[in-house]
């Protein structure tokens, strides 16, 4: 039978970790860890996983420094802000929600933020320590996401030493840091992504798959090894009849139905990857905080 992997549940008792981790925190400096998030515009999507990052951040006690701004923001003005917070002494982590609107280059918002201060893990030095640190290192920010994926992994007690591992996606924000995250477990890796040769071959050769290629349901069941695990990073919208009514559906980068009856583990969409890339970035958050005392 086909373990369904419950991020929520594992998010939760992260959060809660980070709960008792906060309280001694408290006890101890007299101050709680400040996160900084930064929202432009009004984006519908960027709102609702606003909300989230900021609810969860503070059930866990940490101070949650919120800066929502207009849409028209200069990218001068942005910026001008990231280095008053760089600056702040009660901000230990900054969050920059993103898509930025257009007139906005991304890559130069995150690369302003303080390394010490980057709650995404999305810097550049905090990408290349990620690739040259001991895995034991605590002290790493590491991208939210792809780290989520491997504290799943871990938590249903999966041995990856020598397991044939498959990233399909290649993005600087999941696949490139997942794939480091598992050489580190001693896996052997494959970035693969859309314009791989054999691309289901290549995916049934795997012991883990992780699909994070933005496209809807584009790991099929037949792709799955017989007992591979399943981490599906994917969220995508969909319309689909429902007795005649189009409704919206939020489904995976795997077709889970069918890959369901291969696969031995497997995350579901919603409810799997999703809670644990929040629950990192407040990991992220506490990490940075004790670092700066």
């Amino acid at each position: 039978m086909t373990m369904i992997i419950n991020g929520k549940e594992i998010a939760q008792k992260l959060r809660d970790s980070l709960k008792n981790e906060i309280n001694k925190l408290k006890n101890t400096y007299g101050k709680v860890p400040g996160l900084a998030v930064v929202q432009v515009g009004n984006v519908v999507a960027s709102s609702v996983y606003v909300k989230a990052k900021t609810k969860s951040a503070k059930e866990v006690g940490i101070e949650v420094i919120d800066h929502h701004i207009d849409e028209k923001t200069s990218q001068d003005q942005l910026l001008k802000l990231i280095d008053e917070l760089n600056k702040q002494n009660n901000v230990n982590g900054i969050l920059v929600q993103l898509p930025l609107p257009n007139h906005i280059n991304e890559q130069v918002i995150l690369d302003s933020i303080d390394p010490d201060k980057d709650a995404d893990g999305f810097h550049p030095l905090n990408v290349g320590k990620l690739s040259i640190a001991n895995k034991n290192d605590e002290n790493l920010l590491i991208p939210c996401t792809p780290y989520g994926c491997l504290i799943m992994l871990q938590d249903i007690g999966i041995d990856l030493v020598g397991k044939n591992a498959v990233v399909v996606g290649r993005s600087n924000i999941v696949g490139k840091p997942m794939a480091q995250l598992l050489v580190k477990e001693s896996c052997t890796v494959t970035i693969a992504h859309s314009k791989t040769k054999d691309l289901m071959d290549v995916c049934k050769n795997a012991d883990i798959l992780v699909a994070a290629v933005g496209k809807p349901k584009m790991i099929k069941g037949d792709w799955i090894k017989k007992g591979g695990v399943v981490i599906d990073v994917g969220i995508n919208r969909i319309e689909v009849n429902i007795n005649g009514e189009i409704k919206n559906k939020l489904v995976g980068d795997v077709d889970y139905e069918e890959a369901e009856k291969n696969a031995s583990a497997i995350t579901p969409v919603p409810g799997g990857v999703g809670p644990m890339t929040i629950a990192c970035l407040l990991r992220n958050t506490t990490i940075a905080f004790k670092n700066s005392c």
